[in-house]
């Protein structure tokens, strides 16, 4: 992310040197206010300051700091002159920097621990003397000199916080972020607040004045053309655009045939009657069907159903152009988890999502597009988690049962039907999804739940129906609640709420006999089941 993008005057750098919750560090300093950023572990100090941050966090991470090529950074981060917060490795990482003794612990040490604290100070203020914390490492800094001051240990970890006496340096063994540790929230707002000095007033209204006038500089008087599914991310997108730019604004829908039941008409009255947008529908079911014919790899199924996308939009572009005249750019409603778990910005250069994550799987609305097609991107959420593309919602008016839509992926339901894609298999699973949602909805639990679906798996059961055997299709329930999408656990929903979904799908819709529900959480497992 260039230094200028920073929609704020304030920031937290959060240095990601792989951890699985390296992302909700970011968000926590978000939720207290702080706008906060991720950025490639190896990204030059000088790079850094041209953010003008605040502060520094260094993230946990899987590696241990003697590992050969294990991660690290740059010594002059220390020299920034700005206060510095080492987490796990991050605080492993920084001690053995200044010389400290950073050790193999004899067993890696995993799971709640009590921490007693001895001084409070800033980072510690209004945490109690004795609170519960999560620890994750197979290393651990046993022994300080004189220059730092140990704020707290526990049994087995003597120097689980410390303070450096004359750098604004800190360091906690154990993971603030994750909610197993209570007060950790705590201790993250009083790094920003106490120990940062941030006024804590980063706000969406903020993020939407600074990203109106940035998309106005960058478009000048060029039109844009917005990739347009019904979901909150392009909705968002089309609604900020419109504000925006107003008339420059195209928005094009493609029906890929992979839709949820009544989609394409839900998205054509929503957008031309309540925004007055200039939408398109692009019928291209067909085509999207063909290329899937046969396909049972989810990667592949993504690398067709986006290259397809790609074609469609271009196939609807050049048309336009002869009646809107040519488009210069082209808008996406891409995540700040996109962009994480695509792995972009793992380039060494000071970029959002710039860490060490896994790809997870292909997003194809991530990445820039093919160069043929002329256009450059516009992604106005880039740097935003999902619960701040709801608030931003809010903030620009759009109807509340848009703004707290649940999520469909990008693929649609070729992703949620296993194996080959037919159209018969889709429109068994429309019925299905149809009546799950029915009935979330009539519980009163769809705002309650972060993301509740239908998957058709690729297997069949034997049944009884009547007095005949049956061997049909298997259905599988998927709901979980989550704050940001990078975690996610199963949704408890009550057994007699499960039980009516179950049977009236098994007798509803033909073809299903059985129903089953997903009770894995992320991670290990992802919320989509490709």
């Amino acid at each position: 992310m260039d230094a200028q993008r920073i929609p704020h005057d304030e920031v937290i750098l959060v240095l990601d040197f792989g951890g699985q919750t390296a992302q909700l560090i970011a968000r926590r300093v978000r939720e207290a206010g702080v706008l906060s950023m991720l950025v490639h572990p190896g990204t030059p100090a000088t790079e850094l300051a041209r953010y003008r941050p605040k502060g520094v966090i260094l993230s946990g991470g899987p590696a241990s700091i003697y590992e050969q090529g294990a991660p690290k950074f740059d010594p002059a981060v220390l020299e920034m002159g700005v206060p510095v917060l080492g987490v796990c490795y991050g605080m492993q990482l920084a001690c053995s920097m200044l010389g400290c003794d950073v050790r193999r612990a004899d067993h890696r040490e995993f799971g709640r621990a009590s921490l007693s604290i001895s001084e409070s100070g800033d980072l510690l203020h209004g945490v109690p003397a004795n609170t519960a914390v999560w620890m994750s490492h197979g290393d651990q800094v046993q022994g300080v000199d004189e220059r730092f001051v140990t704020l707290g240990s526990t049994p087995t970890c003597p120097h689980a916080v410390v303070r450096h006496r004359e750098k604004a340096l800190y360091g906690v063994q154990f993971h603030p972020e994750v909610t197993h540790t209570p007060h950790g929230t705590d201790m993250l707002r009083n790094f920003a607040y106490r120990v940062c000095g941030c006024r804590g007033d980063w706000r969406m209204s903020n993020f939407l004045e600074h990203e109106i006038a940035r998309v106005r500089e960058r478009v000048g008087k060029g039109r844009v053309l917005c990739g347009l599914s019904g979901g909150v991310d392009s909705s968002v997108v089309a609604a900020l655009l419109h504000k925006g730019i107003g008339d420059q604004l195209t928005c094009v829908f493609v029906d890929n045939g992979l839709l949820r039941k009544n989609e394409r008409e839900f998205v054509e009255s929503t957008f031309r009657d309540h925004f007055a947008i200039d939408l398109h529908v692009a019928d291209a079911r067909r085509a999207f069907l063909s290329d899937l014919a046969g396909v049972t790899e989810p990667q592949e199924k993504r690398r067709l159903i986006g290259h397809r996308f790609i074609e469609v939009f271009k196939g609807e572009a050049e048309r336009l152009r002869k009646t809107h005249g040519a488009f210069a750019f082209l808008a996406q409603g891409t995540l700040y988890p996109d962009v994480i778990e695509s792995g972009h910005g793992a380039t060494g250069k000071a970029d959002v999502g710039g860490g060490y994550s896994a790809n997870i799987k292909l997003h194809h609305n991530v990445g820039g597009l093919p160069e043929e097609l002329g256009f450059d991107l516009v992604e106005p959420l880039r740097d935003l988690f999902k619960d701040e593309v709801r608030k931003l919602g809010e903030v620009l008016g759009l109807p509340e049962q848009m703004v707290w839509r649940h999520p469909f992926p990008g693929p649609g339901l070729a992703v949620r039907v296993l194996g080959e894609v037919t159209e018969a298999k889709l429109d068994v699973l429309r019925d299905c999804d149809e009546i799950l949602l029915e009935e979330i909805v009539s519980a009163g639990l769809y705002r309650k739940t972060s993301q509740v679906f239908a998957v058709l798996l690729p297997i069949s059961s034997v049944g009884v129906m009547g007095d005949g055997r049956t061997y049909e299709q298997v259905v599988a329930i998927r709901a979980v609640e989550t704050q940001d999408f990078m975690t996610a656990d199963w949704a408890r929903i009550p057994y007699d709420i499960l039980a009516r979904i179950s049977n009236r799908i098994i007798n509803e819709v033909r073809g299903v006999n059985r129903v089953v529900y997903d009770i894995s959480s992320k991670p290990p497992a992802t919320i989509e089941w490709e």
